[in-house]
C-alpha cells in the first residue's frame, strides 16, 4: 500500500515536471527576442548620464534581520515540537544553540 503511493507520487512529480519544462521550452523559444541599444544600457539619472561607479551600499540593520530569523525560527521549532512530541534534548539542544548565536551575534562588533 506504501509502496503504491510512492510509486504514484513519483509518477505525479515525473509528469509534473516534464509538463513544466515543455511549457517553459516552448515559451522560451516562441518569445519574441529583444535587441537592447546602447542607450537603453546606459545610467541616466535627471536629464544627464551618470556614473556609478563608487556607489557603496552599507547595511546598519542586519543585526535586527538575523535575531528576527533566530529567534522567528526558534518558535516555529518549539510550536511545531508541542504539536509533534518531539525529543526534549533535541529541542533543548536546538535553543541552547539559538541562545549561543544570539549572544555571539549581542558581543560580535565588540572588541
Amino acid at each position: 500500500m506504501a509502496f503504491e503511493i510512492l510509486y504514484e507520487a513519483l509518477i505525479a512529480f515525473v509528469l509534473i515536471f516534464i509538463s513544466t519544462y515543455a511549457i517553459y521550452s516552448i515559451g522560451k523559444r516562441s518569445a519574441p527576442k529583444t535587441t537592447v541599444s546602447e542607450n537603453e544600457q546606459a545610467s541616466y539619472a535627471c536629464g544627464e548620464k551618470a556614473s556609478f561607479h563608487g556607489l557603496k551600499i552599507t547595511v546598519s540593520l542586519y543585526k535586527y534581520l538575523i535575531y528576527f530569523v533566530i529567534f522567528d525560527s526558534a518558535v516555529l521549532v518549539v510550536a511545531f515540537a508541542a504539536l509533534t512530541g518531539i525529543n526534549a534534548l533535541y529541542l533543548i539542544l536546538y535553543l541552547g544553540i539559538i541562545l549561543a548565536a544570539g549572544l555571539v551575534l549581542l558581543e560580535g562588533g565588540k572588541e
